[in-house]
């Protein structure tokens, strides 16, 4: 994805593009910070290994519409977070994504800005049909930042995950097409 830094890839505040070598020490920040901000632990990962799975990133062959990238701020170049696109299944014209900013960076619109153009380009340039995010019934910003772009709660998976303790929710939301291409006009957030 680095040979796709055109304006496509670039809005106003972040830039997307490939995940590189350098990009470790940001991923193990990130997944540090996810933890501490409610999301289920995992034991914590060796400079050695971020290293060799940000090498393997790099280098790896394109994975249908299975997408990662690094959210990059175009104001400093800093990795500021991370988007990735899975579970894509065009057939039932479905995919599911995730996104993750640094503690640093939340609340600059980042993380809408980033959204908006994976989505412009999974609904507009590979025909998705739908979105769907998981979010922890427990964080309200996700929560607030899906509503916003105009995901809409599907589902409630009730206890569905253990965490610090106890089971919680899950929130499915998601977000068609036609609703995506009415709310976010090319070159709007």
């Amino acid at each position: 994805m680095k040979r796709g830094m055109t304006a496509f890839w670039t809005g106003q505040r972040v830039r997307l593009r490939g995940i590189e070598p350098d990009d470790w020490a940001a991923f193990q920040r990130f997944a540090a910070e996810e933890e501490g901000s409610g999301d289920l632990p995992h034991p914590p990962g060796s400079a050695e290994h971020y290293q060799a799975w940000t090498k393997e990133q790099a280098t790896a062959a394109p994975d249908g519409d299975h997408v990662q990238l690094v959210i990059e701020a175009v104001e400093t170049g800093e990795a500021v977070g991370a988007l990735a696109a899975r579970h894509a299944d065009p057939q039932a014209g479905r995919f599911e994504y995730g996104v993750t900013i640094g503690a640093d960076h939340r609340g600059k619109g980042y993380a809408a800005e980033a959204v908006v153009m994976l989505l412009r380009f999974m609904f507009a340039e590979r025909r998705y049909h739908k979105c769907e995010a998981r979010i922890f019934a427990h964080n309200e910003p996700s929560l607030t930042l899906h509503r916003r772009l105009g995901f809409v709660e599907e589902g409630r998976l009730r206890q569905h995950v253990f965490l610090d303790g106890r089971h919680r929710d899950l929130i499915v939301m998601g977000l068609l097409a036609e609703e995506f291409h009415r709310l976010h006009s090319p070159g709007t957030p």
